[in-house]
């Protein structure tokens, strides 16, 4: 398959389009993809919505850092709003061409140790890790459409870290809600299903006979859920 076939193919013809990316396991191009397409929301949110807005809601939807900023005199607090505002772009700009290679590089390595180190299914990292890749083409469709709702909402109600109406949590009060439960309820989203249903066909893909859908499915499915509850446990921790 040629490249445009294997990344049209992840969203209309996954089992074909694993199966060629398990035989040739390249993972440039969508992690390309990936990084532009968040950075570009990144960039859209801080030109329409602002990062002022963004540092307030983090204070307003967090009862420990609005005691941390009480505390502090009104000169104090000015100059710490101003100080996150100007982090603040910077962490979502640059981060994700330093942070994605590095989640996709961890998540392969776990799943690596579960189909190949416990279930013996002999498939290598550089297989894994290209799966990973195409499987997170999902997220640019997620972030196309999240900067169709940049345009559409008021940046008043635009919450960046849940933009759009694909999972539970959609349906909360942040501000009121239980951090470990909205937490919970942010990570059962649609496209986050999709990514893993996807995941599950390249590594069944890619191991062929020696795995079965099953295991391949407790295989990413496993991990992803111990990571999420993990995630809720600290958000409701220190919230």
């Amino acid at each position: 398959m040629g490249e445009f076939s294997r990344l049209s193919g992840v969203f209309f013809e996954p089992g074909k389009a694993f199966a060629d990316i398990a035989e040739r396991p390249k993972w440039f191009l969508p992690l390309l993809l990936i990084i532009l397409a968040t950075v570009a929301f990144y960039v859209t949110y801080g030109q329409h919505v602002g990062w002022a807005r963004f540092v307030q809601d983090q204070i307003d939807n967090n009862a420990r850092m609005q005691q941390q900023m009480q505390s502090l005199s009104a000169e104090q607090r000015q100059q710490s709003l101003a100080l996150q505002e100007k982090i603040m772009p910077i962490t979502y700009y640059v981060g994700p061409v330093i942070g994605m290679p590095l989640m996709y590089l961890v998540s392969s390595l776990i799943l690596l140790g579960i189909a190949s180190g416990i279930m013996s299914a002999g498939v290598k990292f550089k297989q894994i890790f290209a799966i990973e890749c195409y499987a997170g083409l999902v997220g640019i469709i997620a972030k196309a459409l999240g900067i169709v709702v940049i345009f559409l909402k008021n940046p008043d109600q635009f919450n960046l870290m849940n933009p759009l109406a694909f999972n539970p949590a959609a349906f909360m009060d942040q501000k009121t809600a239980s951090k470990f439960i909205y937490t919970l309820a942010s990570g059962c989203d649609l496209f986050v299903i999709w990514v893993l249903i996807l995941t599950v066909i390249g590594l069944k893909a890619a191991a062929g006979k020696k795995l079965s859908t099953g295991a391949a499915a407790v295989a990413v499915v496993l991990p992803y859920v111990v990571l999420l509850l993990l995630g809720a446990t600290v958000a409701g921790a220190f919230s």
